[in-house]
């Protein structure tokens, strides 16, 4: 569940995902940070990689479906030139 404080993570783009996931990799390796920060961090970080996750698969899936549009039209338009 996110956090009440934490980004709404369906108004970030995808791209912005990732600057924070890298935000938030760079903070966890660097070693400065507690424990609970760490671990607080970390949980984000999950949020944050299955938001941009789900939204590549979403975008991927589009892609998926205009092509085979295009590919059902390309192919209605080849059977209609030849009769």
């Amino acid at each position: 569940m996110p956090k009440a404080d934490g980004p709404d993570l369906g108004a970030l783009t995808f791209e912005q995902l990732l600057e924070r996931l890298e935000e938030l990799t760079g903070r966890l390796s660097s070693g400065e940070v507690g424990i609970e920060e760490s671990a607080d961090l970390y949980e984000e970080a999950g949020r944050i990689y299955a938001a941009a996750r789900d939204r590549l698969a979403a975008v991927q899936e589009r892609i998926e479906r205009l092509q085979a549009s295009d590919e059902q039209g390309a192919a209605g338009a080849g059977a209609s030139d030849g009769q």
